[in-house]
């Protein structure tokens, strides 16, 4: 395997975490920033408040795109073994 086979699965690695985990991650960072700022306005520091409903959140997110991310999990798997055959 050469360097450029080794950039090339890297690459094709990378984009398919960033592709799976993006949209979880956005949430849970969207949610962790709203609570934090009703935290700050209202002075409330409880620890289940920043928890749950980011808890929920990154649930309801994983719920509703499972489908998209088992789907582009299935096609990186497949082009892996395709590429691997080729070599």
């Amino acid at each position: 395997m050469d360097k450029d086979a080794a950039g090339f699965l890297l690459s094709s690695m990378l984009e398919t975490a960033f592709t799976v985990c993006g949209p979880v991650l956005a949430v849970a960072l969207i949610v962790g920033v709203l609570i934090s700022i009703f935290q700050v306005v209202t002075q409330i520091q409880e620890m289940t408040l920043t928890f749950v409903p980011k808890m929920i959140a990154v649930a309801l997110v994983i719920m509703l795109l499972s489908n998209f991310m088992l789907s582009e999990l299935n096609r990186f798997t497949i082009s892996m073994f395709e590429y691997a055959a080729s070599l």
